[in-house]
């Protein structure tokens, strides 16, 4: 049978999702707790891989088991067994073919900039103390909405067949004492959203202007586009399935 599992994550002390051969993972973490649990091995496949760093509020994975006949104990075991910084929310029989990456529609991003020194945000948000055009980053957010490739932000020798993502939403806005990036689409490249943060703060820095944002799209060209921003500011905060293929 199938299921979906659905968890929460602080990525400071691993080497993003999927399993490295010589670094620490979340993925090797569940796995490992699943098999002491239940004494079979169990292959998870997400629907995201998250770089090193990178926080997750909300990821769901499914995996192959026997029949689970008390998914909500399972879950209480496996945040027993767990470390203090992965969580399991839930355990959901789905359909045999629900596929937790393929069928995921919908994907969304934050990135957290501090606006003053604060001890709270140390590995939790970049810390920014230069004065900022968040209007003019929220107008150079709304040229991502008109293009469709993104290989000018996509890490440099990867394995995709294609950079073309459909970006839903792309904005700024003030959260307490925390500029917030969000960021909707379809799916998404390695390193996307950290260097479209990074080359839209250097539009706030005034470094850059509109016009060189797109530059950089037309270019398709990693070296035109801003730095990346630090992993410890980036959340992946939701993933979206059509209706009824999971149960909310």
């Amino acid at each position: 049978m199938r299921y979906f599992i659905e968890l929460s994550y602080f990525g400071k002390a691993y080497h993003g999702w999927q399993r490295q051969p010589n670094a620490i993972s979340v993925q090797q973490v569940l796995e490992e707790v699943f098999t002491t649990l239940t004494g079979s091995q169990k292959s998870l496949v997400a629907a995201g891989r998250t770089d090193a760093g990178v926080h997750a509020k909300q990821l769901f994975a499914h995996f192959e088991s026997e029949k689970i006949e008390n998914t909500v104990d399972l879950v209480f075991r496996l945040n027993s067994f767990l470390p203090d910084d992965i969580a399991v929310k839930r355990i959901l029989e789905v359909p045999s073919n629900a596929h937790a990456r393929f069928d995921a529609t919908e994907r969304t991003y934050e990135y957290w900039v501090a606006r003053q020194k604060n001890p709270f945000y140390l590995d939790t948000a970049y810390f920014i103390k230069q004065p900022l055009d968040v209007q003019k980053m929220n107008e150079a957010a709304k040229v991502l909405l008109e293009h469709d490739d993104f290989e000018c932000f996509s890490k440099s020798n990867t394995d995709v067949k294609t950079y073309v993502c459909d970006i839903k939403k792309a904005e700024w806005t003030q959260v307490n004492d925390l500029l917030v990036f969000a960021i909707t689409a379809d799916r998404f490249l390695r390193n996307m959203v950290r260097a479209m943060v990074g080359t839209l703060l250097e539009v706030g820095l005034g470094k850059w202007t509109i016009d060189d944002v797109k530059y950089i799209l037309e270019s398709k060209d990693r070296s035109k586009a801003g730095p990346s921003v630090p992993a410890k500011g980036l959340y992946l905060t939701k993933v979206e399935y059509p209706r009824n293929s999971i149960k909310k």
